[in-house]
Order: C-alpha cells, then structure tokens, then sequence
C-alpha cells in the first residue's frame, strides 16, 4: 500500500520505518529540510532502539521528501506532526491545520486517500479536519470524497518498536465499514503476525497478535486522552504515597510490589520516583483539562495528578538541602537528561526544573546522558552546566549526585569506584533504582524516594527489601 506520512518526529519516523518494514512503499513528508537530508543519508535523527537495523531492513520501500505534489496518489495519508500546547493548554493545532490545507491544495479529485490523524488531537478534530479539507475541496468546484479517521498512537520511547510491531491494541476510528478496511488492511501484517520478526525485536513469547478495535473518530481521539490521563494519574497515586511512606518509615517500593501483585491493578507505573516527563502526559493532561473547561466539567482526578507531579518535582531539592545543609559553591552531578531511559528525548525532562533551581541557588552543576546530552544541549543553549565525558568525569569532584535516568549502564556501573572520586558522599536516586542497604555499605549517605534506610552515623530505622 502506498502510504504518506507527514512528520518525521518520533511518531512519524518510527511509524514509518515499521510500515516499510512490514512492505508498505511509505514516503515521509517533513518541512524541514535538514531532517529530510539527514535521513536521505541515512543518519536517524532520533535515536530509539531497533532504527538503524529496521531503516536498513526497510531501505528499499522508504522515501523522505519536504514537497506535497503527488499526495493524491497515497492511499493512506497519516498525520504525524505535533501538537504543542498554548498557554492555556489547549492542544495547537495549527501544524495539523497546515498539513491538512496542503494536502487538500494538492488534491485533484482524481483519487481520495484516507486522511488519518495519528498526532494527539482533541476531541473532535477529525470533524474539523473533513470540514476543512471539504472548504478547500469545493472552493476549487470538486466534489470531496474524503474520508477522515482517527488512529491514535501508543507508541513509548524507548519501545515504541516493539508497540509498533507488537501492540496490545490498535484503535480505528472511522465513520464507516469501509474506511476500517483500509486501515485494517494497512496493519493487517501487524495484526495476523505474518511478517518475519527483526532479529533486534524477536516477537515476545506468547504473543497472538493484537486486539483490535473499530469505533468511531470521537470514541479514538477520548480514548487516546483518557489512556494517557490515566497513567499519569497511576504515577502520580503511587508518588502521593511515596511521600506518606517515608513519613512512616515505610518503603514504598514494597508497597508498590504488594499493591502491583492485584491484578485489577498491575505493577507497571507504579514505580515512585521524580514524576513523569516527556511530550505526552503533561501536554495531554492539560488539554484534556481544557475541553472539560469548555463544556463546564471539571475532572479532579487529572487535575490533582499535575499538581503531585509538578510537587514532586521539587522533591530533589529538599533532599539535597537537608544532605548539604548549604546549596551555594556545591558541585552537584545530574545523572540522567532524558525524561526516560532507550530514548533522547530531554522534552519536559524533570532535570530541567531541578538544574535551573540548583542554579538559582547557587550550585554549580555537572550533568551527563549516555544519549541525550547533545539534545539536551541543542535545546538549553549557553546553559551554564559542565558536561561530562563518563561517569567518573561527572562524579569527579562533586558533593552530591542525583540520578534522575534509571539507565541500565548507571545499574551496572562501579559506584565503589566513583564514590572514592566524589568530595562529599550524598547519593539522591530519584528513580529508586539502587538498593539502599548495598548503597550505605559503598559509602553513600543514599536518598531514594519513598523510603527510609539505615544511614551511616545517623540513626538506624527499618531496612527493607529492595526490587530495582
């Protein structure tokens, strides 16, 4: 099938490397000619795991291009562009508007592709998109025979190929029979399993395929909101409660084993930490929160989820104060810059309220990302941070680290080592990723979330069982 998708963001590129894959001949649109340079070469302007080996794979049945003429001839046309949010919150539509006004400038009434909104969008915008592709249309005297759908993505980095190939669910939101056999068509490999798995991404075991779910665009697009307000609402339950744990002086990894073990409930998000970052749940929480405003709702629960994260945020802060006692000329070491490990994405990254507060303060900083310093750099120009080489470069010197990336290589590394390199020994994880007690032995005076361990020279309390 022959598929266009505009945007090469993370959406965009992972979902067209994946549809290439499986044999669709897919072009990528993006605005920016310097991206579609890059991926001319070859060179992945994101990183994620799997795209080098999958864009090889894939090379022969992938096109980038910065130019809409000949769209028309797609059969499938996905929307992947961002939505960013206005100071109000609202979803900015006006990339989506944009490409919609292109793609229905170049449309001749010879063929109609199905138009397909893969960004997060607002309730309704699929409505608005036909409406508008049908103002271009019949301003130019054709008649339209545009189909809009609604598709939302679930993709998480780090593993967005592995969702992509083998997701739980894909949502199709169509407003007739056969809309959602086109797409079904376009995921039909995904969803029968037929195609042959990377050897990078072997299909887990056990998997059957995923369900699949045809409603119509309104029912997809709240779908998409209310799955990312809810997760969002789980991260933010369990670090409500990681704050009254060590209050308690309990631990509230524990805690988040024995509640996990329900299946109503599940273990995944309920990892306490500095809260969540990243393009997604913030944005979405608060755009959802803006449609409820329009219609005169209210939804509390979304509400009190961005106000414990925007409060846990601040949570670092107060845990390295009562460490040093005095913030202003100490050497403090971020470990981590990407909002979550297996991506480079820094976008609404927790290291970027906690390096501008210490700052404020007085610190200076050193930071270090096995994968994201060069975007986090592009991003924070004239930053005044140290980036270090390594771990031992960063630790060197420094009167406090605070891990803010449960990367798996920071897991393994030799923190006897880089302790015997720090001036002061204060260890904040703000990922809970370390056991406590193995910590203390190194040397660290160690402060995860959520818990109260036994400290050198300070008074002993209960120890409890770790699960990194």
């Amino acid at each position: 099938m022959q598929v266009t998708i505009i945007g090469s963001g993370y959406v965009g590129l992972t979902t067209g490397v994946a549809l290439a894959y499986l044999g669709h001949q897919v072009t990528l649109l993006d605005k920016n000619p310097a991206v579609v340079s890059a991926l001319v070469k070859g060179s992945c302007t994101i990183y994620e795991y799997g795209m080098d080996e999958l864009m090889q794979s894939a090379r022969h049945n992938i096109s980038f291009t910065t130019s809409f003429a000949g769209i028309g001839s797609s059969r499938v046309i996905l929307i992947a562009v961002g939505t960013p949010p206005k100071s109000s919150g609202d979803a900015d539509l006006g990339f989506v508007e944009n490409a919609v006004a292109q793609i229905a400038g170049h449309l001749d009434g010879t063929n109609y592709p199905v138009i397909v909104n893969k960004s997060t969008v607002p309730p309704g915008t699929a409505s608005r998109v036909k409406t508008l592709v049908n103002n271009i249309l019949l301003g130019k005297g054709i008649y339209s025979g545009v189909k809009v759908a609604s598709n939302p993505e679930f993709l998480r980095e780090g593993t967005a190929f592995l969702d992509a190939l083998y997701p739980d669910r894909i949502i199709i939101g169509a407003e007739d029979r056969s809309t959602t056999e086109v797409l079904i068509e376009l995921y039909n490999p995904i969803i029968k399993q037929s195609f042959t798995a990377p050897a990078c991404l072997p299909r887990p075991k056990g998997y059957a395929g995923p369900v699949l779910f045809a409603t119509n665009p309104l029912n997809a697009e709240l779908i998409k909101y209310a799955s990312n307000a809810f997760l969002a609402m789980k991260i933010s339950f369990i670090n409500e409660f990681a704050g009254l744990a060590e209050l308690l002086n309990a631990d509230i990894v524990d805690v988040a084993y024995g509640m996990g073990l329900d299946s109503r409930i599940g273990d995944k998000f309920l990892r306490a930490g500095v809260g969540w970052g990243g393009s997604c749940f913030g944005k979405d929480a608060r755009a959802i929160l803006y449609t409820a405003q329009k219609y005169g709702y209210s939804l509390p629960l979304v509400q009190a989820a961005i106000e414990v994260n925007d409060r846990q945020k601040k949570l670092v802060t107060s845990k390295i104060r009562s460490s040093l006692k005095t913030i202003p000329g100490s050497t403090i070491g971020i470990i981590g810059l990407a909002f979550k490990p297996g991506t480079d994405d820094c976008r609404e990254t927790p290291a970027t309220d906690l390096i501008s507060e210490l700052l404020n303060m007085g610190a200076f900083i050193k930071v270090y990302d096995p994968m994201a310093m060069e975007n986090y750099q592009k991003q924070n120009p004239g930053l005044p941070v140290e980036y270090a080489a390594d771990l031992a470069d960063l630790a060197a010197g420094c009167d406090a680290l605070v891990l803010l990336t449960e990367w798996e290589q920071f897991k393994n590394a030799d923190w006897q080592s880089l302790r015997q390199l720090m001036k002061k020994n204060v260890f904040i994880d703000g990922r809970n990723l370390f056991d406590p007690r193995v910590m203390d032995e190194l040397g660290f005076v160690y402060h995860g979330v959520g818990r109260r361990v036994r400290v050198k020279g300070h008074t002993a309390v209960a120890d409890s069982k770790a699960l990194s």
